[in-house]
Formats: C-alpha cells, sequence, structure tokens
C-alpha cells in the first residue's frame, strides 16, 4: 500500500497511528497485575479491620449503639453521595481517553478531584464537631474505631487525589503510551475501591444496629 494510500488514523512517517475519536483500547483487564495485587491486598487489610471491628460492636453492642447516635448521618451521607459522583466522573473521564474526547477527558477528571476535595473538607468538619463534643479516640472503644478507620480511609482518598492529578495530567496529552494507559486504568481502579471502602465504612458506622 502506497503513502497516499495508507488507511486512515496511520501516520506517513511510519510511527505509531494515533487513536482517533471513537476508537476502543483492546478488551483486556484494566491496570497492570501489581495494581490489583496492591488494590487486594489493601482491601484484605481493611476487611480485617472491618472484622475487628464487627466483633468487638457484638462484645459492647449498648455502647456501640449509643455513641453511634452522637454521630451525625448527614455528614456521611453527603460524604457517600460525593464519592459516588467522583467514580462516576472518573468512569466518564477513562471512557473519555479511550475515545480520544481530550477536552471532556480532563474535565470529568477534575470534577472527580472537586468531590474528594470536598469530601475531605466535610470529613474534616465532621471530626471537629465531635472533638468540640468531647468525642475523642480516647473516649470509648467506638469512637476509637471511628477515627482510626475512618483516617485511614482519608489517607487513602489524599493519595487517590495525588493519582487522580497524574490521570488529569495524561488525560490532556494527544496520544498515551501503553504504559500511560495502564496508568490511567490503574488509578481508576484505585479510586474505585477508595470509594466501595467508603460505603462499607458508611454502613457500618453510621448505620449498623
Amino acid at each position: 500500500m502506497s503513502t497516499a494510500e495508507a488507511a486512515p488514523g496511520e501516520q506517513r512517517n511510519g510511527s505509531a497511528p494515533r487513536p482517533r475519536a471513537g476508537a476502543r483500547w483492546p478488551g483486556h483487564v484494566p491496570g497492570e497485575p501489581g495494581v490489583w495485587v496492591f488494590i487486594l491486598g489493601d482491601m484484605t487489610v481493611f476487611a480485617l479491620l472491618f472484622g475487628v471491628f464487627v466483633y468487638y460492636r457484638g462484645k459492647q453492642p449498648l455502647l456501640f449503639d449509643h455513641s453511634q447516635g452522637d454521630l451525625h448521618r448527614y455528614f456521611g451521607a453527603i460524604n457517600t453521595l460525593l464519592l459516588l459522583t467522583s467514580s462516576l466522573a472518573v468512569i466518564t473521564g477513562v471512557r473519555a481517553v479511550r475515545a480520544g474526547y481530550r477536552r471532556l477527558a480532563p474535565a470529568a477528571i477534575a470534577a472527580a478531584m472537586a468531590c474528594g476535595a470536598v469530601f475531605l473538607i466535610n470529613k474534616g468538619l465532621e471530626w471537629s464537631a465531635l472533638l468540640s463534643h468531647g468525642h475523642k479516640p480516647a473516649t470509648n472503644n467506638f469512637f476509637m474505631y471511628f477515627f482510626v478507620l475512618t483516617g485511614i480511609h482519608a489517607f487513602h482518598l489524599i493519595l487517590g487525589m495525588g493519582v487522580l492529578t497524574t490521570l488529569f495530567i495524561l488525560s490532556r496529552k494527544p496520544t498515551l503510551t501503553p504504559g500511560q494507559r495502564a496508568f490511567v486504568e490503574g488509578g481508576a481502579c484505585f479510586w474505585h475501591m477508595v470509594d466501595l471502602l467508603w460505603i462499607v465504612l458508611f454502613a457500618l458506622l453510621y448505620l449498623m444496629h
């Protein structure tokens, strides 16, 4: 095939073809194996922590129920909606990157970052309100687990914000290398894990009786 008859999307200088709008990446497991090892290992650690929380809740049900009543559920509900919205935005952003929509992709990732930032602000307000009413980690077992579990999750969310920042930068590039594509998908999976962990935390800390 001559240079003039090159297929659409191919570079005439022999370099790799640039992705076209609407193009799809080959079907595969998103991300890299190492990312999934990290995610599954992290979720295993959280599962153990959740199990410890449920165990001690069973030993002190009245204390945990009474302490749970001092939480403001609207803080947890708002944060749940924020993270669900952020996950939807990340899905939109990854699909936009795959399809080559370079304006939609960074906008969607930025929206997810905004949701994450508001989550942290809301969580800080909740912690401040609890501490001002004398509810500290040393108060009892419930508040110890509450601050430990939500604190570890907040740390993961901060890490996720750093990942989203990198995704935002990559989403603005005209083309991505295979390694960058894997990072985009793996970073999105990490953010979804943060979202999933919060949903479990919300059920355990705010709703479970």
